[in-house]
């Protein structure tokens, strides 16, 4: 308890360096929280394609029944695919009709005959969808190849974009606080260099002087995250309502409370961690 007194009490006497190096874990732990904010939730989206039917391929009309269970039976086989459904003529003159219901003129106009047998994929892995296409398209029961390609391709590259473009800025502003804290504990042991002098003679050892700096360096990065995630928290429920808009049909939203609570959990660790180390690279440099 002592500990945290002195800590409180060095945090008191300069509040303008405490405010610095809560501002900047601050920021810190905000591009942590938005970073993880993007990071589940871009892995929600490509779940969802994942398990949609995102290769469809239509049949010819003279394609027999057993070539179509060959065809599928040979899909099975790669282990890439998660689900498939067959949709037949009649299947798909059903789904023409419910889209078109209010369109009578439409309806007369087209029947089963007209209409393509189809079969939908989804594969277990988002990057297996254009080996799945090749080989639908190599089959000479198939007439044509749905597959938006270019979309998923595009979906994946800015993924992998902005995990590392996070992960960058992430250490970064890691490396920025740990300077600053490092910086600004130096300067309270300068500042105390005579007490920490007088308690040596009577007998202090090395870490009774070292653990309220410690608890100080911690102190920052704790206030620091907690404010971050506060921050980040609230625009993320604000911003819902617009975002579950533009991403209508993907089930991202809403998110439970536990995954909120869970980050806060994360960033305290990572604040501790970071706060520990910033503080113990201070007196090691300054406490000699």
């Amino acid at each position: 308890m002592k500990f945290f007194k002195t800590a409180w009490h060095n945090i008191r006497r300069s509040p303008y360096q405490a405010l610095a190096a809560i501002l900047v874990m601050t920021l810190t732990f905000l591009v942590v929280s938005f970073f993880t904010f993007l990071i589940v939730g871009s892995s929600k989206v490509i779940n969802f394609f994942e398990s949609k039917p995102q290769v469809t391929a239509f049949f010819k009309d003279e394609a027999k029944q057993e070539n179509i269970n060959a065809l599928e039976d040979q899909l099975n086989s790669t282990g890439k695919v998660a689900s498939m459904k067959f949709v037949s003529k009649e299947d798909a003159l059903r789904i023409y009709r419910q889209q078109n219901k209010n369109d009578p003129l439409l309806l007369d106009l087209v029947t089963a005959d007209i209409l393509p047998a189809s079969l939908e994929i989804a594969t277990v892995k988002i990057g297996d969808l254009s080996s799945i296409s090749d080989m639908l398209k190599r089959s000479s029961i198939v007439q044509e190849v749905v597959f938006q390609k270019d979309i998923v391709s595009t979906l994946i590259n800015w993924t992998t974009a902005a995990r590392r473009i996070g992960l960058g800025i992430i250490g970064v502003l890691s490396l920025v606080s740990v300077f600053i804290i490092v910086t600004i504990i130096g300067i309270k042991i300068s500042q105390k260099r005579d007490d920490i002098e007088i308690m040596r003679l009577i007998g202090a050892s090395s870490w009774y002087v070292r653990w309220p700096f410690l608890f100080e360096g911690m102190f920052y990065a704790v206030v620091g995250a907690i404010i971050a995630w506060l921050i980040a928290s609230a625009a993320l429920v604000y911003a819902t309502p617009v975002l579950s808009a533009f991403l209508k049909g993907i089930p991202v939203f809403p998110i439970p409370l536990i995954f909120f609570l869970g980050l806060l959990g994360a960033e305290l660790l990572l604040a501790i961690f970071l706060g520990f180390l910033s503080s113990f690279l201070a007196v090691l440099r300054y406490l000699k």
